[in-house]
């Protein structure tokens, strides 16, 4: 099997057995995400725990194995390691080496990151697409809508924190502090750790609640009003390619 033919089975282009390997290797990936959670239950038996260690060996194989293959048959090596994906491959075994070393435990955690490469299984799809060329189309509005986002948070935690201070010195103790309660606010989820109860404060949270909900609807109708014009300016941008390419030939 030549070279480029490796890379495409493990890309999952391959006619063959490129989506059987592709779906493998992601199997391992969601395998290997539960035998970490299966390692911090405290009442775990040995034996498991051994089983999950075990696992967690052959999987550092696997991954070596296709982080190697990828920097071997890859036509530009040094481009694919410095790349996005060529990193993420290299963090996917990295943390795993580390665990060998008790010092490093810590880093085992990193190991989650495997979990970023089932992003690959979308690198095809029509759907993500759309969904990265209507961010596109409307970057400068969530632009503009995130900066107001932050101001309005910060007047919300200095407005809170003068309301509330002199009642509650403990919970609202400063504008840091009172940022949580601003955020906790802006996104209506209210867990209640962080409670007004002077007649200003209450005034102003709701104030605060009416204007968070406008500023999460807003870019929420801009994103979705982008991603029904996309599928026609996708569309559209494709045709006129094909005509450049059409006009090119036949000059």
């Amino acid at each position: 099997m030549k070279r480029h033919e490796i890379i495409q089975v493990l890309d999952g282009y391959h006619p063959k057995i490129g989506n059987g390997v592709a779906l493998g290797l992601n199997a391992l990936i969601v395998l290997s995400a539960i035998a970490i959670a299966m390692e911090t239950v405290p009442s775990l038996p040995p034996a498991l725990r051994a089983g999950l260690f075990g696992f967690e060996i052959v999987l550092l194989g696997v991954f070596t194995l296709e982080y190697l293959l990828r920097v071997i048959c890859s036509p530009r090596p040094l481009k694919y390691i410095f790349s996005f994906w060529g990193l993420v491959d290299l963090l996917t075994i990295l943390p795993a080496i580390a665990l060998m070393t008790p010092q490093w435990q810590a880093v085992r955690a990193f190991r989650l990151i495997r979990l970023v490469r089932l992003l690959k299984l979308f690198r095809s799809s029509k759907a993500l697409e759309r969904l990265v060329f209507a961010f596109r189309e409307v970057k400068g509005e969530m632009m503009i809508f995130s900066v107001v986002a932050g101001l309005m948070l910060y007047i919300a935690s200095v407005g809170i924190y003068i309301f509330e201070h002199d009642a509650q010195p403990e919970n609202f103790s400063s504008i840091p502090m009172s940022l949580w309660w601003a955020v906790a606010s802006f996104t209506t989820v209210g867990y209640g750790d962080l409670v007004p109860i002077t007649a200003g404060g209450r005034i102003f949270t709701t104030f605060v609640l009416f204007i968070g909900l406008g500023i999460i609807a807003v870019p929420s109708a801009i994103v979705t009003t982008a991603l029904l014009e996309a599928e026609t300016n996708i569309q559209k941008r494709k045709d006129d390619q094909s005509n450049a390419a059409e006009t090119t030939k036949g000059d």
